[in-house]
């Protein structure tokens, strides 16, 4: 995705502070898997296979995407292949590093690259079967599966305008369409498939330059066209993750500087806002656990330091936050047979290793 007073333990890593009305379901630390190969300094996107308990992890330190197995919290395999982190003027440039998105489709993994591609994964051989270019200049970021239509959807997010492909994920890997977004001059970011309506929800940060004025594009993967905007102010959104009731979340990337620091709750039948969340935003990736009844923000711009954020999602209000003393925590999924949380923490002033939380007995 686009765009430190820390509270320490003994351990020197992280606290987890819960605050008044705290749930029941209180976030503990329960362990971390280690990341073997080159350090984890740099990383993006994590999806889990719920029906395999595999969790499938975009590691650009070794040029790969990293599989655990989430029945022993352990790390599995790993699929290299992709072009890792590509350096500008000394320093990573994340519009061409990759891997970046990353889903499950079926018996395949489709993992966006740097070079605008993506790379199709055997999910059973661990292997690479296939790349498709989607003619872009840069990554190829954020994507999303629709397993009733079999449509992929990848956002190109750093392309100038930012454009989504739309692809069949039957063996011919037919283009269905695309869409760009003349109008979104920050990027585009987390699309999210709704099966009540049928439709792909996707973030778009800014509008016109002004960077109060964001939106939720609404698109329909078996035309590949832009059906509608919803409308979403002083949140400049980037993950998206859908919960209860037609709820769904929005990761603001609001870092209290020029908007205050919020999380947004959006109801996708309405196209209103339900809720905005105080004391926690600076959002990447978000997460929702239907076993817990919980949201959870990768919140790694948060200002006083970088948090795993916990909102009720029968409430939407903020019960706890855990305080991290770096590492980039962008990159946050939970398991819905356990409830376990993995936040992934890079070596960058954190410990280089994905972070297990579980609920509280």
């Amino acid at each position: 995705m686009r765009r430190s007073h820390a509270w320490l333990l003994s351990s020197g890593l992280l606290a987890a502070v819960g605050l008044s009305g705290a749930s029941a379901a209180e976030l503990k630390q329960v362990g971390a898997i280690a990341v073997p190969g080159e350090k984890l300094a740099n990383f993006d996107i994590s999806f889990v296979d719920q029906a395999h308990q595999l969790m499938y992890f975009s590691d650009r330190s070794n040029k790969s995407i990293d599989i655990f197995d989430l029945t022993k919290d352990m790390f599995s395999d790993r699929v290299p292949g992709f072009v890792g982190v590509v350096m500008k003027n000394g320093k990573a440039n994340n519009d061409t590093s990759g891997p970046d998105g990353v889903v499950l489709a079926d018996k395949e993994v489709w993992a966006g690259d740097g070079d605008s591609t993506i790379k199709i994964i055997d999910a059973a051989a661990r292997t690479i079967t296939a790349t498709i270019s989607t003619g872009g200049t840069s990554r190829l970021d954020e994507m999303a599966y629709d397993p009733k239509d079999k449509v992929f959807i990848g956002v190109n997010n750093a392309d100038d305008p930012p454009f989504v492909s739309l692809y069949s994920t039957e063996p011919d890997h037919k283009l269905i369409g695309k869409v760009k977004f003349d109008d979104a001059t920050d990027g585009a970011e987390q699309p999210q498939y709704n099966p009540v309506d049928g439709m792909f929800y996707m973030s778009i940060p800014e509008l016109k330059k002004d960077a109060r004025k964001g939106a939720v594009a609404v698109i329909d993967p078996k035309t590949a066209t832009l059906v509608k905007m919803l409308p979403v102010d002083d949140c400049h959104p980037a993950g998206l993750a859908f919960g209860p009731d037609q709820n769904f979340v929005l990761g603001c990337d609001a870092d209290g500087k020029e908007m205050p620091a919020v999380i947004t709750i959006m109801n996708a039948t309405t196209g209103k806002v339900v809720a905005v969340v105080p004391g926690v935003g600076a959002a990447d990736m978000v997460d929702y656990n239907a076993k817990n009844g919980q949201y959870y923000t990768a919140s790694r711009n948060n200002p006083g330091g970088p948090v795993l954020g916990v909102i009720d999602a029968k409430t939407n209000k903020l019960v706890q936050m855990v305080h991290l003393t770096g590492g980039n925590p962008h990159s946050v999924a939970s398991s819905e047979t356990t409830g376990k949380v993995y936040l992934a923490v890079g070596a960058n002033g954190g410990d280089g290793t994905i972070h297990v939380y579980a609920p509280a007995e």
